[in-house]
């Protein structure tokens, strides 16, 4: 797809991460003399030249909260544009960002995140040093509880500690996921792009098992990446030298296999280490259905020529705009994608007789075993955001295909995109909210723009509120096309990801 009139920038990809602990202020006196402390994890996501854009974890580690405000400096002339999951202020190079009306409490041990866009000039752009959480600077610990206090710490956890092997034990007891499984003698199978284990570990190190000679991953421990395995084959890669104590793991699955699963076995622990309880599923639940769009198609490409290094190298759907708007909201997620694929047509006619649909509800797409996903109870996303109607519209139709012109593929598109939400209505009911995306096709035929429109006045004249459209401007947005075959970069998922936290904003979802 080639959209006219598109302003082409520069994208460079930076992503500089800083740690540190700061003491924390509780809201009363009592409180206040409580232990206190947290984490800050500072991102550059995305940068380019003029602006970037970062997101921000901050873990308690203190006593519970109910309120909070992070503050840091600037050194080179930085300026927030846009915030999100927070409120606001800057004064000169001080920043202050206060919590939202939905996640000013924050548990011990829990975290929170907000993301921003800021403008900077030209390319420098340090990454702040210092932070203050409710006006103390940070000190680098807990701070304990004053002899004498009536106030009582809260107890440290004690994780249940495993020292079973990953391949001897199921490897769903070791780790969180939501992806589309099926369960194998070795471990679990999976074909769906941006499927993710999430665990944790005591110890020094930690293997992860692993049979997949055709998919690339991201292995991040403790929040940060610390490796990119391309077509590992069958290994238990290990990550090592680590300070001996508790952390955690998150292996995803970058690229798109329909025909070929990708195998994880599970966790090891180094020697003298354990596999802890797995992570907690979070409570909010995202669900992303589209094309290339949605499954990171070509996103890591700064050419828009990938025939050298290849499409699926420069892929990444852990960095697409669903895995970041997820992360940003805390939310679990899956990414039920497939690039070529539409509603009722795929891209240029190809393959007529199969679309997405076919395949929306299996575990393994297209392989051989595939069979259908049996949805868990547990999988009741609050949230479901469809992207397909590219591929149904992005060429005219040709001679031989079913439809003479658009106004005919527009009325079957209309028709089975309408009994696809009657799908997800009965599969999730009538509380979760819709989102319909589209980009800008005008340059070709507004039958896209026109047809979503028309579904979405359709299921609210028919009393279904919970349904609503997203368009992405892409010229007004700013997005450069600049990954793989005029797809979405790194930069431009960014710009995606925020366009979609800021609609769901707007949305009355019950997280």
């Amino acid at each position: 797809m080639r959209p006219s009139r598109l302003r082409s920038r520069s994208a460079v990809t930076v992503v500089a991460t800083l740690t540190v602990a700061a003491g924390a202020v509780l809201a009363n006196a009592l409180a206040a003399q409580a232990a206190a402390g947290c984490r800050v994890t500072y991102t550059v996501q995305s940068q380019w030249t003029g602006g970037f854009v970062a997101n921000v974890d901050v873990t308690n580690l203190g006593t519970p909260i109910t309120s909070w405000q992070l503050a840091w400096s600037f050194t080179a002339g930085q300026q927030v544009t846009q915030l999100w999951n927070g409120t606001v202020n800057q004064s000169g190079a001080l920043v202050t960002v206060a919590n939202a009306s939905w996640n000013g409490s924050i548990a011990t041990g829990a975290t929170t995140s907000f993301g921003f866009g800021a403008t900077v000039n030209g390319t420098s752009n340090p990454v702040p040093t210092a932070f203050t959480l409710n006006g103390i600077a940070c000190t680098g610990s807990v701070n304990p509880t004053p002899t004498g206090s009536s106030a009582s710490p809260s107890p440290s956890a004690s994780p249940t500690a495993s020292t079973t092997p990953g391949p001897a034990v199921s490897v769903l007891d070791q780790v969180h996921t939501v992806g589309r499984l099926k369960t194998t003698d070795a471990g679990v199978q999976y074909t769906w792009p941006g499927t993710y284990f999430e665990g944790r570990f005591r110890g020094t190190g930690v293997g992860l098992v692993i049979n997949d000679s055709n998919n690339d991953y991201v292995v991040a421990v403790d929040g940060t990446t610390v490796a990119t395995l391309v077509a590992p084959g069958q290994i238990t890669y290990w990550v090592k030298d680590l300070a001996n104590g508790d952390h955690t793991v998150r292996l995803a699955k970058r690229t798109e296999s329909p025909w070929a699963a990708g195998e994880f076995g599970g966790l090891v622990p180094a020697a003298g280490g354990a596999i802890l309880a797995k992570p907690a599923a979070r409570s909010r639940q995202i669900e992303f259905i589209g094309d290339s769009w949605t499954a990171g198609y070509g996103d890591m490409s700064t050419s828009r020529d990938c025939a050298s290094t290849g499409v699926t190298r420069n892929s990444n759907a852990d960095a697409a705009f669903g895995a970041l708007t997820a992360r940003g909201l805390n939310a679990d997620y899956q990414i039920n994608a497939w690039s070529g694929m539409g509603m009722v047509r795929n891209y240029n006619g190809q393959t007529p007789d199969t679309t997405f649909r076919t395949y929306y509800d299996t575990d393994l797409q297209a392989l051989w075993n595939s069979t259908v996903w049996p949805v868990p109870s547990t999988w009741k996303p609050q949230v479901v955001v469809i992207g397909l109607g590219i591929n149904d519209f992005s060429t005219a139709p040709n001679a031989g295909e079913k439809w003479a012109n658009f106004d005919e593929l527009a009325a079957d598109y209309r028709a089975a995109y309408l009994a696809f939400i009657d799908k997800l209505r009965a599969r999730y009911g009538a509380g979760t909210e819709i989102v319909l995306t589209y980009p800008d096709l005008s340059y070709l035929t507004t039958a896209l723009a026109d047809s979503i429109q028309q579904i979405v006045k359709t299921r609210k004249d028919n009393g279904d509120a919970r349904v609503s459209s997203l368009y992405y401007d892409n010229n007004a947005l700013g997005m450069d096309l600049l990954g793989c075959d005029w797809h979405p970069s790194q930069h431009d998922h960014q710009i995606l990801a925020t366009t979609l936290t800021q609609h769901l904003s707007t949305l009355p979802i019950t997280w």
